[in-house]
């Protein structure tokens, strides 16, 4: 039996009952559907059908469906495909697929042509552009805005490194973020997330306020900061900084924990996260005490920091105890938990902020600078500057409308 292939493409307003009533129609020709898809923006539709039909049928059909989408108010145009170009489209079906996220507090036309031009010098093809974030009031606008688009690519891109670093400068240039993600099962199946908790879950340093409240600020801070930096060794740093804490009476470690300034989207974060099923971890060279804090807060699942020794008069010794949690110590307690969680280091998250929190980032499969110094964000693959926390939850493939909670 001789066959044709159709392209059927219908536009118009967007109303109930319209795929029912077309399929309607096309189940009386007996009709293959061989791809189909829709988009609607602002109540218009969208809507693709490529169908395969005996060619004694097809004049019948595209009547009937003429008749139906003109009683409908709706657009419809025909396509011809020839078997050769259907096949060379089905070819191209066992291509790479690429999840391409671009985030800020606003989009604008010149950042997605800068972002569309990346994507095209990769030879990449745009097979669907989504939009994450809900739709923005323009009368009454959000305080924080944030805007997010998600595209769906297909095909290798020809130099995936200078991909990377391309995508590192527009996001420097025109403060946006972009996330540039293999789109396989492991993306979608993501299970275990690993934060730093000073300056990413928290909006300060606690040695710093531990300092702040002895009176040594200014040293401890300098130090920090430099640490952060990569420019000394972190355990070194960490000595240094605890030494001068001693003396301090341990009361006002309470009266810190219950101040701290959680950094933005990070109840709405931990919220969908507990959710879906997530665990998470917090893995700081910060201390346990506050990580604990933010444990029962948040009601995270595993926590490891650094212990301060408290002297029988209820004052810091200057001393810790036990293994310093540094940048590697992160690194085996990430692969640890996802071997007592039974969970592939690809289905692993890690967030962080300063140099120590590198080796994580680099092991997890999804590692994320977050409001980072400039050498950890060139050293990760993915980094989020320009929104909160809950810029995690976009990177993730989540959509405002899952987030309503």
């Amino acid at each position: 039996m001789n066959e044709e292939i159709i392209l059927i493409q219908i536009t118009g307003q967007d109303k109930e009952g319209i795929v029912s009533r077309l399929m309607g129609v096309l189940a009386r020709y007996d009709v293959h559907i061989q791809d189909i898809g829709q988009a609607g923006i602002h109540s218009t539709l969208s809507l693709g059908i490529l169908v395969r039909v005996a060619e004694q049928h097809s004049g019948s059909m595209m009547k009937d469906l003429l008749f139906t989408t003109s009683e409908l108010g709706e657009n419809i145009r025909f396509k011809p495909i020839t078997l050769e170009q259907y096949e060379a489209w089905v070819s191209r079906q066992g291509k790479n697929r690429y999840i391409l996220t671009v985030l800020g507090r606003r989009l604008e036309a010149r950042q997605i042509e800068a972002v569309s031009k990346v994507i095209t010098e990769q030879g990449l093809n745009i097979d669907a552009i989504n939009r994450l974030t809900g739709r923005q009031s323009i009368v009454n606008p959000a305080e924080k805005m944030k805007a997010c688009i998600q595209f769906s690519l297909r095909g290798t891109p020809r130099d995936r490194g200078q991909m990377q670093a391309d995508l590192l400068a527009l996001s420097s240039e025109m403060n946006i973020d972009c996330s540039f993600q293999l789109d396989n099962m492991y993306r979608r199946m993501r299970r275990l997330i690993c934060f730093d908790m000073d300056s990413t879950l928290i909006q300060t340093e606690v040695i710093d306020e531990l300092a702040r409240r002895h009176g040594v600020y200014e040293q401890v801070a300098a130090i920090t900061e430099s640490a952060m930096k990569g420019e000394i060794d972190f355990k070194e740093s960490f000595t240094r900084r605890c030494q001068m804490l001693k003396g301090l009476d341990v009361s006002v470690m309470k009266d810190i924990a219950e101040n701290l300034p959680f950094t933005e989207g990070v109840e709405r974060m931990m919220s969908v996260l507990k959710k879906y099923g997530y665990k998470i971890a917090i893995l700081s060279g910060g201390f346990t005490y506050f990580g604990e804090y933010i444990q029962r807060k948040f009601g995270i699942d595993y926590v490891y920091a650094n212990e301060l020794e408290v002297g029988p008069d209820g004052k810091l010794t200057g001393n810790y105890v036990g293994e310093i949690v540094d940048g590697h110590r992160k690194a085996e307690l990430l692969r640890l938990i996802a071997q007592v969680e039974k969970v592939d280091l690809e289905q692993t998250i890690a967030v962080g902020d300063g140099a120590n929190d590198l080796p994580m980032i680099s092991l997890a499969g999804l590692g994320i600078a977050f409001h980072a110094k400039p050498r950890v964000v060139a050293n990760a693959r993915q980094s989020i500057n320009t929104i909160g926390l809950d810029g995690v939850l976009y990177f993730l493939g989540f959509k405002d409308s899952y987030l309503d909670l």
